[in-house]
């Protein structure tokens, strides 16, 4: 591509209609990508992309259940997004969270109900499948491997997962997700401890269970409402691409489990649950290293994201991430860890203006309470699972394979004569040289 063909940031902020500002928080969301100008000084943007971008105007278009724009659309009445702010069926998604249980607000997105007092269960058999599946993986396997192994071995266990009425889709999704965190080895200080598969709280919150399996630290009422509320604010965020994938595959009827392993699959990449760890990571470095600007600098030296800012979504905060930090701010013991979040957002902040989305505040978690760098990671599909089995009730509830969209060819005209087989060079064997 010719150097005329690239845009200056003034430039592409024009043919936007946006500040310069906004330009690289689109960079930083993926939505636009930047090269170094000559010189090392400001950034230079592909003018087709730019187009691109403008054209479909930075929104999702509206549409019943077809493509428009290059972007899929179907109604919901799960979650809106709107205003920097989060609703569930219509209720304010955060004072949800902070006002009642993971499992509650789960029974209110699945149907509409709150059920005070909710708790799910996981039957013996489908823990004990569960559990052996996921224990006979590599010793190096880790928690986001237990969880897809987890989730294929009930549903292997399971004869009538093949029904797919409300009510049945429903008692799955109860027994499945506490299934999925037992499946998980303790955090345990010991290897004894670590092996002992006896849940003492069996009866108690799923955040309690969850807990005990992403750090060996004991918990108390303040950590533990952490993490439910963690857990809470993430069952649903729209169509997120995890999302989208299990409703494809409950469009074409698979059972829940089927769904389940479908986002679990899309989840996995760095750009969506393992963000997180990404997070995790660069406030450990931070507090390693002293402050944070020797490490923004070297992600934006090396033209990468500084993980846990920047949502497409949000033009503040996210929400999410605004709830957690407020209940982070009262434990001194993750005094430090926040304090480095904060600075990571100051220091970016002279660079671009980017908020702190929920990566960032469960990395603050994360490295706060010791637990691992996919802990994060872990929460969020623990937590999806919930809303996964909400969209597969709604899509159970439409026609089926309704969402085929066409693909654009691009190759080459036909019809093309018949290929040859590739003939490789020679191996060297008996025969070789006389066949030449």
């Amino acid at each position: 591509m010719t150097e005329q063909a690239r845009l200056t940031t003034r430039e592409a902020a024009q043919r936007l209609g946006v500040k310069p500002e906004t330009v690289y928080a689109y960079v930083s969301r993926g939505q636009l990508s930047s090269e170094r100008a000559p010189g090392g000084r400001g950034s230079t943007f592909d003018a087709r992309e730019v187009d691109a971008l403008a054209r479909r105007g930075n929104r999702r278009e509206p549409s019943a259940g077809g493509a428009t724009g290059g972007e899929l659309s179907f109604p919901t009445a799960l979650t809106l997004i709107d205003k920097d702010r989060y609703f569930f069926r219509g209720v304010d998604a955060v004072e949800l969270a902070t006002a009642y249980g993971f499992e509650e607000v789960a029974e209110w997105v699945w149907t509409g109900e709150l059920t005070r007092g909710a708790r799910f269960t996981a039957p013996p058999p489908f823990l004990e499948a569960a559990r052996r599946a996921a224990g006979a993986l590599p010793a190096h396997s880790g928690a986001m491997d237990r969880l897809r192994v987890a989730a294929v071995a009930v549903s292997a266990a399971d004869p009538l997962r093949f029904d797919l009425d409300p009510s049945a889709v429903l008692g799955c999704g109860r027994m499945l997700i506490p299934t999925l965190v037992g499946a998980l080895p303790k955090a345990a200080r010991t290897e004894k401890d670590a092996t002992d598969e006896n849940d003492t709280d069996d009866e108690g919150r799923l955040a309690g269970r969850l807990w005990r399996r992403l750090t060996p630290q004991g918990p108390d009422a303040t950590s533990i409402r952490l993490l439910d509320t963690a857990l809470a604010l993430l069952i649903d965020h729209d169509l997120a691409a995890s999302t989208l994938a299990a409703r494809v595959a409950a469009s074409a009827r698979a059972h829940p489990y089927a769904v389940v392993s479908a986002g679990l699959g899309a989840l996995e990449g760095p750009l969506h649950g393992a963000a997180s760890g990404l997070a995790h990571r660069t406030l450990a470095e931070v507090l390693e290293r002293g402050g944070a600007a020797p490490v923004v600098a070297d992600h934006l030296r090396s033209g990468r994201r500084v993980p846990g800012l920047g949502h497409r979504l949000y033009t503040g905060e996210d929400p999410r991430a605004t709830a957690l930090f407020a209940l982070l701010g009262a434990i001194p013991q993750a005094a430090d860890a926040l304090a480095a979040a904060r600075d990571v957002v100051d220091t970016t902040a002279r660079h671009t203006a980017l908020y702190a989305n929920i990566d960032l505040a469960l990395a603050v978690m994360s490295v706060a309470f010791g637990m691992p760098a996919e802990a994060g990671e872990t929460v969020f599909a623990v937590a999806r699972t919930a809303g996964w089995i909400a969209h597969a009730l709604e899509e159970y509830a439409e026609r089926p394979l309704r969402m085929r969209p066409s693909g654009h060819y691009t190759g080459p005209r036909p019809p093309r004569p018949l290929p040859l087989p590739f003939q490789g060079p020679s191996t060297g064997g008996p025969g070789a040289a006389a066949s030449q």
